[in-house]
């Protein structure tokens, strides 16, 4: 299974420190002739705003945390693209954990696949409910933690884990990517749900979902493989994950979660 997946590495990313200034230029370049990929990430930009228009009804500014390659702004350029690192797309730099903004400003914090990268994510959502306005909340998207899920992200990336059991919710990271926990969300808010509840009673978790986009993103590579299919197929790929949504609990491979600071 190694060698299968270690053929079909994109070869761009052969010398990549994943850590390094180069990544999210890189990976942008890759994602630039991926039709099949940028056309996933359009549907979870889509999806994720029509989340947040259906669940808070306030005013404020949208912002991305760890916008990186695929930033919201890209299709709904009204939402500030930022990320712990630099680069030319995004807006501005900001820490997570300790955001430079001002106490109830934020509308809406849009997160993908950064999550799993926060070392101490209690720290998250103390930030979340000082910056975000009562009302508002935010939408994480994250690597699913179903059967098909758990086995193939146990063995993708050699600089990220997957592990289910691990005790606690911090994770040993030695870098903006390196040692992450890619089941950080079910452990949060699965596994330990009733602590994440006691912990933050102003946050509640009010809509989950699984994606069904699953079999385009893996066709496409995502953007650390080759692309499996043609283009051309994109359509044909799309069709075919809409007959076969009722089986997202299995094969999914993304999942999000709303939170929703309480009024005051």
């Amino acid at each position: 299974m190694s060698r299968l997946i270690d053929s079909l590495r994109e070869p761009m990313l052969d010398s990549l420190d994943v850590d390094g200034d180069a990544r999210i230029n890189l990976h942008r370049e890759i994602l630039s002739n991926k039709k099949m990929l940028k056309l996933v990430f359009a549907e979870i930009h889509s999806e994720l705003h029509r989340l947040a228009e259906d669940n808070f009804d306030v005013e404020g500014i949208e912002l991305e945390l760890g916008a990186g390659v695929a930033p919201m702004k890209d299709t709904f350029p009204e939402v500030l693209a930022t990320d712990i690192v630099k680069a030319d797309h995004l807006d501005r730099v900001l820490d997570a954990q300790n955001m430079d903004l001002e106490s109830e400003s934020v509308r809406v914090f849009y997160g993908q696949n950064c999550f799993h990268h926060f070392p101490e994510p209690v720290k998250f959502f103390e930030e979340l409910g000082r910056v975000l306005k009562p009302g508002g909340g935010a939408i994480i998207l994250e690597p699913y933690f179903g059967p098909f899920a758990g086995f193939v992200y146990k063995r993708l990336f050699s600089t990220e884990g997957f592990d289910k059991d691990y005790p606690d919710w911090e994770t040993p990271i030695t870098g903006p990517m390196n040692g992450a926990n890619q089941a950080l969300s079910y452990l949060v808010f699965h596994r330990d749900r009733e602590k994440f509840t006691r912990m933050f009673p102003n946050l509640e978790i009010v809509e989950e979902k699984i994606l069904k986009n699953y079999l385009k993103y893996l066709l496409s590579g995502g953007l650390n493989f080759r692309q499996l299919i043609p283009n051309a197929l994109t359509g044909v790929v799309s069709a075919i994950e809409t007959i076969a949504s009722p089986l997202k609990p299995i094969f999914g491979l993304h999942h999000i979660t709303v939170l929703r600071k309480a009024r005051n």
